[in-house]
């Protein structure tokens, strides 16, 4: 079984991913850290130096290495459902999971990340909420496709496993 998790960055999908599969006992992986290792670069030089095109590009390659795993839980990259028909093949490959959450939800997350994040770097700070809730108004019908959405920011984990039914 695979499980996508999905939604914004700065959502939770890596911490709440790595919670769900130690507690089901499978494996876990971040679309990111394994595109970050695989090519030997960073998500922000990556960006800054060939743009978001070869990312999407490379994500998307990162997406089909996931279909062969077994009982993986997978936090994808905020963006990867929203190109390339990722999101069927996520859908077609495993169950998916949104975790939603408000754009003030979210820029106060992002704003107070360690993780350095390329897309919003480079927004004014004043600019910030309108550009999350432009952008996540576009990646949204992408992400309502999942399996099931959940409320990012008061979900459990046992509340997780009773979704999936297992």
């Amino acid at each position: 079984m695979l499980i996508y998790l999905i939604g914004f960055m700065g959502c939770g999908k890596t911490s709440i991913a790595k919670r769900l599969a130690n507690k089901l006992n499978f494996d876990f992986l971040d679309m990111d850290d394994m595109l970050e290792k695989e090519y030997h670069i960073t998500i922000s030089d990556l960006f800054l130096k060939y743009g978001e095109e070869v990312f999407r590009k490379l994500e998307q390659t990162v997406l089909q290495k996931t279909l062969s795993m077994v009982n993986t839980v997978i936090s994808t990259g905020g963006g990867n459902p929203c190109f390339k028909n990722n999101m069927k093949t996520i859908n077609d490959n495993g169950i998916s999971i949104y975790l939603q959450l408000s754009p003030k939800m979210l820029i106060h997350r992002l704003e107070n990340s360690k993780k350095p994040r390329p897309l919003i770097k480079k927004i004014p700070e004043e600019q910030r909420l309108k550009y999350i809730e432009e952008l996540l108004k576009e990646r949204e019908k992408f992400y309502l496709q999942a399996t099931h959405i959940v409320d990012g920011a008061n979900i459990e984990i046992p509340e997780i496993i009773k979704l999936l039914e297992i």
